[in-house]
């Protein structure tokens, strides 16, 4: 019960957009240098950090899958994304690029995107990914009506994200 209020209250936020209007994350320095970012974070916070190098090359030759796509266009207004990434994590930086891809050949609303940092331990602030159970980044959890109807952990299980994502939102109309 206190999972399904927790997921409930994340969900909220992300139907007002209040977490959106804020930056509420730590950053620490990685072994190597560079930048952890632990908390919400936005889509720009990695898209335009210079120090986030991985991020423009890895939107390259991608093209999403057109039948996610369709899903996503058709069900924009009832589902929303909790998104755990790593901006230390390998994975993170070759499919959280490509998520956003996908969103935006969809036309799909940043508003009801939360995207969450996470450090080397999978922790978070407020304890967000111990309450959700995220073990691997990145994750996405695929929401609608404060009920998780799905998620996609790293690659997914056909190493085919945004293949695994439209079986989701389908299997949520």
């Amino acid at each position: 019960m206190r999972k399904q209020l927790f997921i409930a209250g994340i969900a909220m936020l992300l139907m007002t957009g209040t977490v959106h209007s804020q930056q509420y994350f730590e950053l620490s320095k990685n072994y190597d240098g560079s930048k952890i970012f632990k908390g919400l974070i936005t889509r720009e916070d990695v898209e335009k950090d210079t120090s986030f190098k991985w991020y423009a090359p890895n939107t390259k030759g991608f093209t999403p899958n057109k039948k996610a796509v369709e899903a996503l266009k058709q069900q924009k207004d009832s589902i929303q994304f909790i998104t755990f990434m790593g901006t230390w994590c390998e994975d993170s930086h070759f499919i959280i690029p490509r998520f956003f891809l996908l969103l935006d050949a969809a036309g799909y609303p940043s508003s009801k995107i939360t995207l969450i940092g996470v450090d080397r331990n999978k922790k978070t602030l407020d304890n967000l990914s111990e309450s959700l159970n995220i073990i691997n980044v990145p994750t996405i959890i695929v929401m609608k009506n404060g009920k998780e109807m799905g998620r996609v952990v790293e690659y997914g299980k056909s190493g085919m994200f945004d293949k695994e994502l439209r079986e989701i939102i389908n299997a949520a109309k």
